[in-house]
């Protein structure tokens, strides 16, 4: 086999024998027993990308050197992944040439597009680094040693590009005895800002911003407090919230009674509380802000593979990977987009697609750097994999089914139940020949294979995560969400904007002659289709977009994938925000009776900040600043530039950021006074009410004839300067305003809300690891 320059395999020079048949027609199963392998397939040169899938791996995967220049190209990408993930066979015996076929067969799986792994293992597999899982659990005990072990632990996992999830049921309640000091505890909640202060400092490898899940028992004492310590926008603004919520709680729902609350430090009884009341509580705040969500805690360890290793407790940030204390799962999606072939699901092809990402998968696990000694026991004692699925909405579209059906609903469990069969088979088949999964426990019935199995390699096989960025590298729709918008616009450099309309709308409205970028355009600012007469009538039938599709009909779709997946769902059920209390309060009994393992909800425009985000004509009145106030507090940040060390404060008052100091090292001169004069503008600005990312947006870039590199950033100006400064520490405030306005914080585009994340389509930004 013939490489290029890079090492990656060209299409042009890898010779087959005559009458070979192709990868897609090979059988899956055969070609994963090292006695039947097959001659490796021509390898694809390119994979089809959008220009928009570009961008996104320029900016958030590719390969950068000091100065943040990519230094490789896609194809080189893959071949990286495809070699690195392939080094796993040889630990079971395979031959060199055995391990280039099966990186071959990895690289055509991906550069087809058929297959993506989750972010860290295209963004780590094959490079120093080497940390290629998404989620990991970690325990948080009871004392301080344990709750700070816990922190450090996650500092090193952040750092390494993962997210974590964490359970704070353990601690001591509030005002609970601390004999060790004669004190009192000050709860779980006031330890969430410790972890979520320590997540703001640690950045992700320089790609992937900290994320993390924290949950709290419903019988929990300090329940209440939990339920509502993200009324601040600005606080906690890196923790997604969850309530785990029990049986037990459920039925004293159902019959309108009070239930114990439970002392964690004791076991003791420690108050009963009205669980109508409780519950009441979370709906009113997710239907306020979004926020808690619930996982559905004895439907998820119903379904615990390795009860006898211990109970879970906590999920990853995202809610759809439930996972044991120091347990990591590896995530991969399979794109049903290319699924359909002549209007039909082409299951062949399915098939040997999940055997092959199974291969992938567990492969991932052996050659996987982990932060932590105990992540790595613990991972490679249950080898979990969670197989997923994205463009669940393009198939539907392909299929010519609307979102919101019964067929969608029943498309949903027929694929996801053929997935959940292969996935097992393939596991079942690694186990004969790489052993099982040290904690697996005897032979045991698999309802998707129909009889019990005397091996298995992977104690769990199938998630259905969210895909944000993954997704737009396939080019196709998110997970198993709608479709979120069938026009929008993205904006690209010097503030131009690119109209981006869905390449199977586009096609039916060239095919059905209403095509027109004046429509097009008017779509992209009305969001849905569905009120415009001049499209055919089944035309806005299948392409429904997320607000187009009642609560009811999420959680079906999400209930039919739930019944065919180990772990769990991950999906957000979007309300308008005329949605009432009622509403969500009978969307989260709908989930839990039919048989979610969680829930996530948001209710457009529900943020404080986005409810000024009203359709109306502009007013734009003059303004005066607001005094400056007597008492700011701040902080100083010192930057390199071309002229100097440059100090810049930035101060806030009880409204927010109000003024802006910066001064060089030296005094004196015409820079000195630019530089005051900048810094006194700003201010004003803040103090008029200006939002601190505009002001951000109009200084960052701003270049002079003396730039300068620090830590690997470009310092292009002191004007560049000061806006980095401005963003290192207002990010946490700018990323909270913006998104929960809708908007991205790294483009300013729309934003999507997935899975309990925050995704932008237009620019790969993710808020969750």
């Amino acid at each position: 086999m013939m490489m290029d320059e890079a090492g990656a395999p060209t299409a042009s020079t890898v010779s087959t024998p005559t009458g070979e048949t192709s990868s897609r027609t090979q059988s899956a199963q055969a070609k994963m027993k090292k006695d039947k392998r097959s001659q490796p397939a021509v390898p694809k040169a390119k994979p089809k990308l959008s220009s928009n899938a570009h961008v996104v791996l320029r900016k958030r995967y590719l390969k950068k050197d000091h100065k943040g220049e990519p230094v490789e190209t896609p194809e080189e990408l893959f071949w990286r992944v495809a070699r690195a993930i392939a080094e796993a066979d040889a630990h079971y015996g395979a031959t060199a040439e055995e391990v280039e076929d099966t990186a071959v067969r990895f690289y055509n799986l991906m550069t087809a597009l058929d297959f993506l792994p989750n972010s860290p293992t295209l963004m780590n597999a094959g490079t120093e680094l080497g940390q290629l899982s998404a989620c990991f659990v970690l325990p948080v005990g009871d004392s301080l040693e344990e709750i700070f072990e816990a922190v450090k632990h996650a500092a090193k996992i952040h750092q390494s590009g993962g997210g974590t999830g964490f359970s704070f049921s353990r601690l001591r309640p509030e005002g609970d005895v601390v004999k060790s000091t004669n004190g009192v505890a000050s709860g779980p909640v006031s330890f969430m800002s410790v972890f979520d202060s320590a997540t703001d400092t640690i950045k992700q490898g320089g790609r992937r911003r900290g994320a993390n899940m924290g949950i709290l028992r419903v019988d929990h004492p300090d329940i209440e407090r939990f339920i509502t310590c993200k009324h601040d926008n600005d606080r906690l603004t890196n923790f997604n919230i969850s309530v785990a919520i029990t049986d037990t709680f459920m039925k004293a729902l159902e019959a309108d009674e009070d239930y114990d609350l439970i002392n964690p430090r004791s076991g003791e009884k420690a108050g009963r509380l009205s669980a109508r009341k409780v519950f009441d509580q979370i709906v009113e705040s997710a239907w306020k802000n979004g926020e808690p969500g619930v996982i559905f805690l004895d439907s998820i360890n119903k379904d615990n593979p390795t009860p006898h290793v211990g109970l879970i407790e906590s999920t990853n940030p995202c809610g759809e990977q439930p996972l044991l204390p120091y347990e990591s799962c590896n995530l991969g999606s399979i794109n049903l987009a290319h699924m359909v072939r002549d209007g039909r699901i082409d299951y062949e092809h399915l098939k040997e697609v999940v055997w092959e990402a199974v291969h992938f998968l567990d492969n991932v696990i052996d050659v996987n750097k982990y932060p932590l000694a105990k992540i790595r026991e613990m991972t490679l004692s249950n080898r979990k994999i969670g197989l997923g699925v994205m463009g669940f909405a393009d198939m539907l579209v392909s299929l010519g089914i609307p979102y919101n059906s019964e067929e969608a609903v029943e498309t949903a469990e027929e694929v996801m139940a053929f997935i959940q069969k292969e996935s097992k088979a393939a596991s079942a088949e690694l186990g004969k020949t790489r052993g099982n999964f040290p904690n697996f426990k005897g032979s045991i019935h698999d309802p998707a294979m129909g009889a019990s199995t005397p091996t298995m390699r992977n104690a769990t096989t199938t998630t259905i995560a969210p895909t944000g960025t993954i997704s737009i590298l396939a080019g196709c729709s998110s997970g198993v969400e709608p479709i979120f918008a069938v026009t929008f616009v993205r904006k690209v450099l010097d503030g131009e904007e690119l109209l981006e309309v869905h390449p199977l709308f586009e096609k039916a409205a060239k095919e059905k002659g209403f095509y027109s970028q004046e429509l097009m355009k008017k779509i992209a600012s009305k969001g849905s289709i569905q009120d415009f007469s001049e499209i055919p009538e089944e035309v806005r039938r299948v392409f429904v977009v997320a607000h187009d599709v009642s609560p009811e009909w999420h959680i079906r779709i999400q209930a039919a994938f739930q019944r065919h997946t180990d772990n769990a769902v991950s999906k957000t059920i979007n309300f308008p925000h005329s949605a009432t209390i009622q509403d969500v309060y009978d969307t989260y009994l709908q989930a839990y009776k039919s048989g979610c393992k969680g829930l996530t909800i948001y209710r457009d425009g529900s943020r404080d900040a986005q409810v000024l985000n009203i359709q109306k004509e502009p007013e734009y009145p003059q303004v005066e600043p607001r005094p400056r106030p007597d008492k700011t507090i701040g902080a100083t940040e010192r930057i390199n530039t071309g002229c100097g060390k440059l100090y810049v404060t930035i101060n806030r008052d009880e409204y927010g950021f109000c003024e802006v100091f910066a001064q060089m090292g030296k005094a004196g001169g015409c820079a000195y006074s630019q530089i005051e004069a900048t810094a006194r503008l700003i201010s004003l600005a803040l103090r008029s009410g200006v939002r601190i990312e505009a002001i951000i947006r109009q200084l960052m870039g701003i270049r002079c004839p003396s730039p300068i590199w620090q830590n690997g950033e470009q310092i292009l100006s002191c004007t560049d300067a000061i806006a980095k400064v401005l963003n290192h520490q207002a990010q946490a405030n700018v990323e909270s305003a913006l998104q929960e306005m809708g908007a991205c914080p790294d483009c300013g585009a729309s934003v999507e809300h997935e899975g309990g994340c925050i995704v932008c389509r237009a620019c790969g930004f993710s808020r969750c690891a």
